[in-house]
């Protein structure tokens, strides 16, 4: 079954991306909960014109994103956490306090576009975090992790 997906679904795609998925999957689930409409002759055509329209808007915040991402580019974020003596941070390290340590840089982020190396850190030291600003635009940000 094919579909056309309303708005981004993990692991599946994007909004406006024509994917085909197990009959299911997308009558049972997709297309109730208003994640995608089955991509019928007439549902194809009505989103070709979309995205035609749309493509010009698109362009645009597409170069806000790359100029986004060139002023990322540099950035070193410094994550501090409590530790004990071995370097083990109680609880953990997660994308909430990446994002808030970039809102304090200046970069207001969505934290659900942040994607770290592991779900969770549990240690003290250097790592690498890849911030999606647009579909086709990823940024990778160097941060620390420091004991309070």
């Amino acid at each position: 079954m094919e579909i056309i997906l309303l708005q981004d679904v993990h692991k599946l795609g994007l909004k406006d991306d024509l994917v085909h998925v197990k009959d299911g999957y997308g009558r049972n689930y997709l297309i109730p909960r208003g994640y995608a409409i089955a991509a019928t002759p007439s549902a194809r055509k009505i989103h070709a014109e979309n995205l035609k329209q749309r493509a010009h808007k698109e362009e645009k915040i597409k170069a806000e994103a790359q100029e986004l991402a060139s002023k990322m580019a540099d950035l070193k974020i410094i994550v501090g956490a409590k530790t004990s003596s071995s370097g083990k941070i109680f609880g953990s390290v997660n994308t909430i306090q990446i994002a808030e340590a970039l809102k304090e840089q200046g970069f207001e982020i969505d934290r659900k576009s942040i994607s770290l190396p592991e779900d969770q850190i549990k240690e003290v030291g250097k790592y690498k975090a890849v911030i999606k600003l647009h579909r086709e635009v990823k940024v990778e940000v160097d941060f620390e992790i420091v004991a309070e």
